[in-house]
Parts: C-alpha cells; sequence; structure tokens
C-alpha cells in the first residue's frame, strides 16, 4: 500500500515541480483558499499560539498574522516541491547566502560547525550552501513513516550533495566522521518540542516557559565546533536571504544551556519582527504545563 500511495502520489508531485514558479504560485493561491477557508488547516492551534504568545494584540491584528502565515506556509509547501528539480543556480539565486566566508574561515581552521536554525522563513533551500564551502554538509531529519517517501525526502535535500541524517543517528554519525578528521557543517532544525521525559532544562521562548532542546549546544560541546547561527528572511515571494550569525566560536568556555538561549534571542527576534513567517501551525507549547 505504502509502495502504491508513492507511485500514484510521485508522478503529480514531479509534474509540479517542473512548471514555472509564477504558476507555482497561483497554486499556492488556491491552496490557501482551501487551507484557510474551507478546511480551516489546524486554524485553532495557529489562532492558540498567537494569542498566547501576543495577548497584547487586538483579535484582528491576529487573524491578519495568521492569515498571511498561511499563504506563506502553502508558498513553502510549493517551493519544496519545485526542490526535486529545481537547478542550483535558480536556488543560489532565490536563497541568497550573504556570507558565506563565516563558514570558509572555519573550514580554513580546520574547524567543524554546528548551525542552529529555526521553522523560520525557508530552510528547504538551505542544502544549496553544500555547494559554497568544501565542509561535509549534513541535515537533520525525522524519517517518516512510509520508506518510499523518507527515501524522497532525503535526495530532494541531499539534492546539492549533503548528506541527510535521521536524527537519530545524527550523534553516532558526528563523532564517526568527526574521528576520520572530516570536517562537517551540520543543519539543525533546534526549536523542536522535546518529548516528555526527556528534556534536560526549561526556558523562556517567545516569553512562555517551556522545555527546550538543548542537543545541539551539548553536542557542540562534546566535539569542540563552532556554533552559528543561520538567519534566514523573506525578502520577497520565493527569494530567501542568509546570513550566519556566530553563537560560540568556544563552545566550552559558556555555561550549560547559554548558547541555547542566544539562539533562542536570535530566532524571537526574528518572530516579533515579522510573526507571519514563523511555523505557527506547530504545537511548539503544548508542553508548557508540563514538567518533568
Amino acid at each position: 500500500m505504502q509502495r502504491l500511495l508513492y507511485l500514484l502520489i510521485y508522478p503529480l508531485l514531479w509534474a509540479t515541480s517542473i512548471l514555472p514558479m509564477r504558476l507555482l504560485y497561483i497554486k499556492s493561491d488556491c491552496l490557501y483558499i482551501l487551507a484557510y477557508h474551507v478546511f480551516r488547516y489546524r486554524k485553532k492551534v495557529v489562532l492558540s499560539n498567537l494569542k498566547l504568545v501576543f495577548p497584547e494584540k487586538t483579535e484582528k491584528e491576529r487573524k491578519a498574522i495568521a492569515k498571511a502565515f498561511y499563504h506563506h506556509l502553502c508558498d513553502i509547501i510549493f517551493e519544496t516541491i519545485k526542490s526535486m528539480t529545481i537547478s542550483e543556480e535558480e536556488a543560489k539565486r532565490r536563497f541568497d547566502v550573504q556570507n558565506i566566508e563565516l563558514l570558509r574561515d572555519y573550514e580554513s581552521r580546520g574547524r567543524s560547525v554546528l548551525m542552529f536554525c529555526g521553522h523560520y522563513a525557508s530552510w528547504e533551500w538551505s542544502s544549496i550552501i553544500n555547494r559554497q564551502t568544501t565542509l561535509k554538509g549534513l541535515g537533520v531529519y525525522k524519517k517518516l513513516d512510509n520508506p518510499y517517501f523518507d527515501r524522497l525526502v532525503k535526495k530532494i535535500r541531499g539534492k546539492f550533495g549533503a548528506e541527510i541524517i535521521s536524527n537519530k543517528k545524527i550523534v553516532t554519525s558526528l563523532f564517526r566522521l568527526n574521528k576520520k578528521g572530516i570536517k562537517t557543517v551540520s543543519l539543525v532544525l533546534a526549536d523542536q518540542t522535546p518529548k516528555v521525559g526527556a528534556f534536560k532544562h526549561r526556558d523562556t521562548f517567545m516569553g512562555i516557559d517551556v522545555p527546550v532542546f538543548t542537543g545541539t549546544e551539548e553536542l557542540a560541546k562534546k566535539l569542540n565546533f563552532a556554533v552559528v547561527y543561520m538567519k534566514v528572511e523573506k525578502v520577497r515571494r520565493g527569494y530567501y536571504k542568509a546570513n550566519f550569525i556566530p553563537l560560540a566560536e568556544d563552545p566550552n568556555s559558556y555555561p550549560d544551556f547559554d548558547i541555547t538561549r542566544m539562539f533562542l534571542n536570535e530566532i524571537e527576534k526574528q518572530i516579533h519582527k515579522e510573526p507571519q513567517y514563523y511555523l505557527w501551525s506547530h504545537k511548539r507549547w503544548k508542553l508548557r504545563n508540563t514538567l518533568q
């Protein structure tokens, strides 16, 4: 059944991916109407999150943010599909890495890098970074239940040479590569919700006390990797710019959880500035009243 589902859907995805972006955005506008007005996809979750985080805003203001978020979310869906066939030239044009020299500096000094990233703006085209540095690119993802779509996701995200590794294998993989002397740059979506009973620290995220994921910081300290934040901003529809913000050159010189706090500070600034580009459909604050 899983294979049949894949065989039915894959041709549709591929046929969609070869369309010009202007046509994809027309489809995105149609999907927005269905997602927001008809099926109301996770609308209660989105509005609940916005009310929790922005209690000072009026209901009208929060609904305006929600509508802009759904427009952006639908764009991301079709941009992800476009990733199947997007060329290297177009990916570089649409995902403009503005200070790649920072990674090249770490590269020249024989340093590996752990890169914090959040569910903000876009991360799907970030694999183009792998074409702009000799550091071995690694992307962390959560394995899908359907093995056929799982392979497809890995193929899409590894299109420009990055190795896509599941979150359950990334630690052993990085230790193995580090032992071999292979220098890496690893992208981790670090604003995840940790599992109940599996977190070590609580902090505030957008003013709400929640468990926070600290694995990236812990890994950086164990391996002595430099830590940066990939700040992605949406310039206009279909175009993004990325800047690398150094967080910790020597991670072991920082008290526990300080680096994680620095990451949270960076993504919070972006959310406050342009909240519509955060993934509000994610239940990020669901464990706010949960103890260890």
